[in-house]
C-alpha cells in the first residue's frame, strides 16, 4: 500500500465535527481531519506493515508528511518511524531535532523523544553528551523537554547522572511543559529506583508541579 493511498483514505474519512473538537483539544494549534486514533490505525495498517519490512527509512516521505497541514499526517509519520526506529543512524539526530522543533507540541514531541531519540541515544551513547546536554540548555522548551524525557523507557539502564544534570539545568523554570517533563521523568524512574528519586527530590529545589508529579510512587 502506497502512502498516497493512505492519504486518500484519510481524506475520504474526514469528519469535520470531530476535527473541530480535536483541534480545540490541541488549543487550535493544528487543523485535523477528524479521524479517531482507532480508525487512523486501521486505515494505515497495511502501509505500516509494508514499511516495517522495507529495511530503510524514507526521510523524504517523513518530511513530506510533516509538511502537510492536517495533524493526522504527522501522527502517520510518527507511527512510520516507530516501526523503523531500530534503523536510525547517528546522523539522524539532526533530523529528529528538526521534527521536534517543527509544528512542535507535546503530542509529537513526546513520541519523538521517548521512542525515537531514546532508541538512538541507547544505540549511540555519544549523542547524549554531544546533543542531549546541549538540548537541555537550548532555551527551546521542546528540545529541553526531549532532553529530560528521552530516557523514559530505560528503566535500570537510566543514566542518573545525565537525568540529574538535565533536570538541574532547568529546575528554575516556570514553563509548564518542562516542569511536567521533570515530574514525568522522575515518576517513571521511581518505578525502577524509588530511593534515588526520593533523594534527588529531597536534595534539590524543584518546581512544585515537578515534585508533585515525581513523588507519586514514592
Amino acid at each position: 500500500m502506497m502512502y498516497k493511498e493512505v492519504m486518500a483514505a484519510f481524506y475520504e474519512h474526514r469528519d469535520r465535527e470531530k476535527a473541530e473538537k480535536m483541534a480545540a483539544y490541541m488549543k487550535g494549534n493544528f487543523p485535523f481531519l477528524g479521524i479517531t486514533k482507532k480508525d487512523r490505525l486501521s486505515l494505515q495498517s497495511a502501509f505500516i506493515s509494508q514499511a516495517k519490512n522495507s529495511g530503510t527509512i524514507d526521510w523524504e516521505l517523513v518530511f513530506h508528511l510533516w509538511a502537510l497541514p492536517e495533524r493526522e499526517f504527522q501522527y502517520l509519520a510518527l507511527d512510520y518511524l516507530l516501526v523503523l526506529r531500530t534503523l536510525l543512524q547517528e546522523e539522524d539526530i539532526g533530523k529528529l531535532k528538526t521534527l521536534i522543533t517543527t509544528k512542535a507540541w507535546w503530542d509529537t514531541v513526546d513520541g519523538l523523544a521517548g521512542n525515537m531519540t531514546g532508541t538512538l541515544c541507547a544505540k549511540f551513547p555519544g549523542i547524549v553528551e554531544n546533543q542531549m546536554l546541549q538540548w537541555a540548555e537550548s532555551g527551546n522548551i521542546w528540545l529541553v523537554r526531549a532532553a529530560i524525557i528521552f530516557q523514559l523507557k530505560y528503566k535500570e539502564k537510566t543514566d542518573t547522572e545525565i537525568l540529574g544534570r538535565v533536570i538541574e539545568k532547568n529546575s528554575n523554570t516556570k514553563e509548564f511543559f518542562i516542569n511536567k517533563a521533570i515530574g514525568w521523568a522522575l515518576r517513571e524512574y521511581s518505578k525502577t529506583n524509588r530511593a534515588w528519586v526520593r533523594t534527588f527530590i529531597e536534595n534539590h529545589s524543584l518546581p512544585a508541579r515537578a515534585v508533585r508529579e515525581g513523588s507519586k510512587y514514592i
